[in-house]
């Protein structure tokens, strides 16, 4: 026997697969068999005890599920259901109908217990109860489900754009990776197609609360004419035998059809998902002691009315009082202090040790903290978020986030910005003051701290808010604690924009122009470029203030070419050609007319001979320094001019010559006479040579 179990085992085992794909189409061809072929009555009892197993087992998942998801096959489930009911109405007619005459047992013993035992076999009384379910069945329950169903379908459509933006938001936030943002989108899209089946699927439990009213009807005058015509029995018998049959075939087949009308009630209803809907029953309705005792207190005054029926009243309101103390008690008992952490024995270093370092940290001094603390009306995080947000739709990329922390160490209100771990950018601010920064050439005295911009090294006071009027007349700009912090961590982001492309917010780039052009960036990324060099082709571009927004443009002109050369300096140089009308409306604006600094035809020719190599290496010491002075002086004049400090060399010394001058000269723009949209017009200004 065991062996022979064995051998059962292994063989379901090995068919698990065959048998899961089979049983649909085999419960849809035993349906249909049961609407065509005559059952024996001991086949009926089976049936119904099937359809009655199927759905208690139905109406527990979907009290037991904690989501509507977890049941996404119930629409399906639902439609086999009312087809096995409705094939065993039509083979159960058949039965009565022509096994009617020979008494209550011709149906089978599951319909004439329900005929007979559970209604008395008096017919009249199974008709009212029958009526009674078909109303609560199709008035109450059915149309509810039916409405929930309708509305959660049309919101839940109407709500998908919202959140797939939302899941996109968290996604270019990076609160989330790409894997979830594809499970979330997957869950968006099945929550979708599950309220739409249900609200379809919700017709078919209205469709058989109206068939079993008709079926039921039927079989009554069917088997009235049949037994009174065809077998000649006395009107009494005929509705005594017919009628009984009828009445318990509706009532066999309406208990399944109530149950599962209830789990279809359930799972449209269902709201949350952390717990099963009896752990949401419990832990909503009975766990507060003030309702409970509220309740016990009304009970309890019921119970002592008179003529009122004390013993109930009173034992429910002593129970349910009892609950309440008890609640009440655990609600009073102090929360377990958290369990301290183990400490090792040994006190050997671990991997948790080990801190990564913040990509980009904002370190404060204690009197700041008050800044970040929304309690105390502190809104710097919500200026960094503004500032990673107009970083992004400027540069091109989404930043890293800023990791802002305390730091004792610094003077109390002093600030540190950091980048990789390595101080980039440092200052002091004043929460409640006001910086006055002197944007050049105002002359009235201010009573205050004299100060430098942390942001762009102007000389500026810190006021009092009650001077910050009469600053602001005098043609300062007058800005609060929070601007300035922002501003100089907006600044210092600009300014090493390269640094911030790494690895990951490249990737995530990479995967961002994928969702907008496929085609585009899966030809290029990896195929032609791989994803480092492409990664350097944007750090190149971000360390001359290029911006890469125009990501389309970009990428565009690494696939034509990518077949002549893969060295990312050239690839760059090649990009920048292509961005030139950008790079130019970036310096100059929208303007047609482009005033540049020219250098001395000598000067140039020196400049081609030992730079045209491309590092700089050959340069005299003396020659550099005096160049790099003079374009300082230069780029200072045109700034106090307000014209753009832009400096137009040839092409081949175009990178050199950025590269020498980016230290002594920020500020100063260097372009190639190729970088010169042909649609502008360019005016010489300074000549480099002369003013040296």
């Amino acid at each position: 026997m065991n062996a022979q179990l064995q051998v059962l085992q292994q063989w379901l085992g090995r068919n698990q697969a065959l048998a899961h794909g089979l049983a649909a189409p085999l419960l849809v061809v035993v349906v249909l068999s049961m609407m065509v072929l005559p059952l024996r009555p001991w086949l009926l009892d089976t049936f119904f005890t099937l359809n009655i197993s199927l759905a208690l087992t139905v109406m527990m998942v979907a009290a037991y599920m904690k989501r509507p998801l977890d049941f996404s096959v119930f629409p399906t489930v639902l439609l086999l259901t009312t087809l096995l009911r409705l094939s065993l109405n039509v083979a159960s007619t058949r039965v009565v109908l022509m096994e009617g005459h020979t008494g209550p047992g011709a149906a089978g013993a599951v319909i004439e217990a329900f005929g007979t035992f559970l209604i008395g076999g008096n017919f009249a009384v199974g008709f009212i109860v029958f009526a009674i379910l078909v109303v609560i069945n199709f008035v109450v329950i059915t149309k509810g489900s039916e409405r929930i169903a309708e509305v959660s379908a049309r919101f839940t459509l109407d709500a998908m754009p919202g959140k797939q933006m939302a899941i996109d938001a968290d996604l270019g936030a990076g609160l989330i990776d790409e894997k979830e943002a594809k499970r979330r989108r997957a869950e968006v899209g099945e929550e979708a197609e599950f309220f739409g089946s249900m609200d379809g699927a919700s017709k078919f439990v209205r469709g058989d609360a109206i068939a079993g009213i008709l079926i039921l009807i039927i079989n009554i005058i069917g088997g009235f004419a049949v037994g009174v015509m065809q077998h000649n029995l006395s009107v009494g018998d005929a509705a005594d035998s017919y009628i009984t049959l009828a009445v318990g075939d509706a009532l066999v087949a309406q208990i399944p059809a109530l149950l599962i009308s209830v789990a279809a009630a359930m799972v449209v209803s269902r709201v949350g998902k952390d717990a099963d809907l009896g752990g949401q029953i419990v832990s909503q309705m009975f766990l507060s002691s003030k309702v409970l005792g509220i309740t016990a207190a009304v009970l309890f005054m019921l119970g002592v009315v008179p003529g009122m029926p004390h013993a109930v009243f009173l034992s429910f309101a002593a129970i349910i009082g009892g609950l309440a103390w008890w609640r009440r008690q655990e609600e009073l008992r102090p929360e377990p202090a958290p369990a301290a952490a183990p400490e090792t024995s040994d006190g050997e270093a671990t991997w948790d040790d080990l801190q990564p370092v913040d990509l980009l940290g904002l370190e404060l001094g204690y009197r700041l903290i008050a800044m970040v603390d929304k309690t105390r009306q502190g809104d710097l995080l919500t200026r960094i978020k503004g500032v990673r947000k107009k970083f992004a739709q400027e540069v091109g990329f989404l930043p890293p986030p800023v990791h802002v922390r305390d730091n004792l160490e610094l003077r109390p209100s002093a600030y540190r910005i950091t980048l990789r771990g390595v101080v980039v950018g440092e200052g002091e601010v004043f929460p409640g003051m006001f910086l006055a920064i002197d944007p050049g050439g105002i002359g009235t005295p201010l009573i205050g701290t004299p100060t430098t911009d942390p942001a762009f090294g102007l000389p500026a006071h810190w006021i009092e808010e009650k001077q910050r009027e009469s600053a602001q007349m005098a043609g300062f700009t007058v800005v609060d604690s929070e601007t300035v912090l922002a501003t100089h961590l907006s600044h210092l982001m600009q300014v090493q924009a390269a640094r911030l492309l790494s690895r990951t917010e490249t990737q995530d780039l990479v995967e961002h122009v994928t969702r907008l052009a496929p085609k585009l960036i899966e030809e290029v990324v990896p195929k032609m470029i791989s994803i480092a060099a492409f990664q350097k082709v944007l750090q190149l571009l971000l360390e001359e203030s290029v911006h890469v927004r125009d990501i389309r443009t970009i990428i565009e002109s690494i696939a034509e070419n990518a077949a002549i050369t893969t060295e990312p300096v050239e690839l760059a140089r090649r990009v920048r050609m292509a961005l030139a009308p950008a790079i130019v409306q970036q310096i100059y604006g929208p303007v047609k007319e482009l005033e540049v600094i020219a250098i001395e035809p000598g000067l140039e020719r020196l400049l081609m001979q030992a730079l045209a190599g491309g590092t700089g290496g050959a340069l005299d010491p003396g020659v550099a320094e005096m160049l790099t002075q003079s374009a300082t002086e230069v780029a200072n004049r045109q700034e106090e001019k307000g014209v753009p400090a832009c400096l137009l060399v040839p092409d081949a010394i175009r990178t050199a010559m950025a590269r020498l001058l980016r230290r002594s000269a920020p500020r100063l723009q260097v372009l190639a006479h190729s970088e010169i949209p042909e649609t502008h017009l360019i005016r010489i200004g300074p000549i480099l040579g002369e003013v040296a």
